[in-house]
């Protein structure tokens, strides 16, 4: 007899409590958080599947409230072992330092009767804000496996430096170790696709944005959490974290180019929601903000922002709902504006234009698009640009015995593309 796979400890809990499938119990999770008074939390049956997989992820704390509390066991009878390893065991040095250091600065910025020794000097917040800077230029050329590990090694140092330091020295140090996490979690939320690893390390970020007390970047992490239930579908959720960094972005001197960012983010999730006409209309107001502006500057931090992305956004939210003449303008609009430095956007309108000239009935088109947007991935990997490939090639299907298609199944099918898609 062959030996149970996977997470066997889960799926005997989840069978044992009348869960027959996998469905059901995301179901049964999603209905549970609300009965906890959890808002905004949505299990779907692939993340019960990761759960239930020979290596399954540690859930994030609310997942872990409606596991436990569901099915009547703690987290390690259920087949999960904690990021910084169990009893006697091995743990991975990565994860153990995330968890660590998330937990030094939220001890730092929220614990009671806190005492520093300043024993760092002043040049400590300057020297340890330039890595940081540093890391934020890298993250457009250098690939995120590679930088990824480096963004959480200095998180991990600016949590020990935080109580070796005070004052305006501390201050920076706060900021910048909130911009490392909100850079950490943007790695694993659109380069990685890990979004239960992202939703932790943006919380992080918060922490160290309210030590900073920093409401614009605060007001920007929060809009960086809204993408998570927005693009699961999770409109309550979106529009939740939406209305939270819109009240922080009003206690700082926001820029023109910050606020038609709100609205862009929004958009997205919108559109993410089905609701592409809401949408349109954020869309349409940030045009209108960013063409009047204001007398206050970006932030510096502030590099993923730009009218060319703006048109980007508009672009695919104008292909969704289906105004096809109007996203391949809008999309040509931003391929045009677009720097060096956009690479990685790039490969998402590239995405978009193939899937315009596929729902257009254009296979030869959109198939050339797919295999602009291959050659950026193959420089510069983004996993949000292999995302619109994937759906492109999805909608090519009624086209696929044609030759361009397997042309371009060929590509998106040779040794390093087809690990880089099947191992999510």
């Amino acid at each position: 007899m062959p030996r149970p796979t996977g997470n066997v400890r889960l799926k005997a809990a989840r069978v044992a409590a009348g869960f027959n499938s996998q469905q059901d119990l995301a179901d049964a999770l999603t209905e549970h958080a609300k009965d906890l008074g959890i808002r905004g939390l949505s299990i779907g049956v692939r993340q019960v599947r990761r759960w239930e997989s020979d290596n399954p992820p540690w859930p994030q704390p609310d997942c872990q409230r409606v596991l436990v509390h569901l099915l009547g066991q703690n987290m390690e009878s259920l087949g999960f072992t904690p990021p910084w390893g169990s009893e006697g065991s091995t743990p991975d040095p990565v994860r153990r330092t995330l968890a660590a250091g998330g937990a030094a600065a939220l001890g730092l910025a929220m614990g009671p009767g806190r005492v520093t020794a300043a024993s760092q000097p002043a040049t400590a917040g300057t020297d340890f804000e330039a890595v940081t800077r540093s890391h934020r230029r890298l993250y457009w050329s250098v690939a995120p496996t590679k930088l990824h590990p480096a963004v959480l090694a200095h998180a991990t140092l600016g949590c020990a430096l935080l109580p070796e330091t005070s004052d305006s020295t501390r201050r920076t140090i706060a900021a910048a170790l909130a911009e490392t996490y909100l850079l950490a979690g943007r790695i694993e939320f659109f380069d990685l696709s890990e979004s239960t690893t992202a939703h932790d390390t943006l919380l992080l970020a918060l922490q160290a944005a309210s030590e900073a007390d920093d409401p614009l970047l605060g007001s920007a992490i929060i809009a960086h959490m809204a993408f998570i239930p927005g693009w699961a579908g999770d409109q309550e959720g979106a529009r939740e974290r939406m209305i939270a960094a819109r009240t922080y972005a009003r206690r700082a001197p926001a820029s023109a180019e910050f606020l038609a960012w709100l609205d862009a983010v929004e958009a997205e999730c919108e559109t993410r929601c089905g609701n592409t006409r809401t949408a349109l209309h954020l869309i349409g107001h940030a045009e209108d903000t960013l063409e009047h502006g204001n007398e206050h500057p970006s932030p510096q931090w502030m590099d993923w922002f730009s009218p060319a992305r703006l048109a980007a956004f508009k672009g695919n939210t104008q292909l969704l709902a289906g105004h096809l003449p109007q996203a391949r303008a809008a999309l040509l609009q931003a391929l045009e504006a677009m720097t060096l430095g956009e690479e990685k956007q790039r490969t998402v309108v590239y995405g978009d234009l193939a899937a315009v000239e596929a729902a257009s009935g254009n296979p030869e088109a959109a198939c050339d698009y797919a295999g602009k947007a291959l050659d950026q991935l193959a420089l510069t990997w983004y996993a949000t640009g292999m995302d619109r490939v994937r759906e492109v090639r999805r909608a090519l299907t009624p086209h696929q015995h044609e030759s361009c298609v397997r042309d371009l199944d060929d590509r998106l099918y040779d040794w390093s593309t087809t690990l880089s898609v099947l191992r999510r």
